[in-house]
């Protein structure tokens, strides 16, 4: 009776083992797929009243694209038009903002067309290729006339 029990033990062992391969190899497929897609930089996002929510983003033609860090899906959880999406500000995250995102991020503060906002946490390094690729935007002072 005994050793049936540690058997039917080590077999329920050995399934969640598998079940935890399994979904830990989904998440990295995903994420290499979201990767070769394009530009991709881990990006927290917070809406204004709610919790911090970790991902990656991906710097598409015309859309800033974010994905949560565990999902499941390829379509974006979340996706901004170039020419909506303004950085006002930028500012260095909170002690209780940096247990959540890690230490070397900075919080930026943006506007998203005429009335909606969203704070981005990322590097300091994907914040200036954030700018950069909406200065580099149609309608910026970098386009050129063909």
């Amino acid at each position: 009776m005994g050793e049936a029990l540690a058997l039917d033990a080590a077999w329920l062992f050995a399934a969640f083992l598998i079940v935890l391969v399994v979904a830990a190899s989904g998440i990295a497929a995903r994420r290499f797929v979201l990767e070769r897609h394009g530009a991709t930089v881990e990006c927290a996002l917070r809406r204004p009243g709610r919790a911090w929510r970790l991902g990656v983003a991906s710097y598409q033609l015309d859309e800033f694209c974010w994905y949560r860090i565990f999902g499941l899906w390829m379509r974006p959880d979340q996706s901004f038009p170039r020419r909506d999406l303004t950085v006002v500000a930028h500012r260095p995250p909170t002690a209780e903002e940096l247990t959540i995102l890690g230490p070397g991020r900075v919080v930026a503060e943006c506007q998203l067309g005429a009335s909606s906002t969203v704070e981005l946490g990322l590097a300091e390094s994907a914040l200036t290729g954030l700018l950069a690729w909406l200065e580099a935007g149609p309608g910026s002072h970098l386009d050129v006339a063909p």
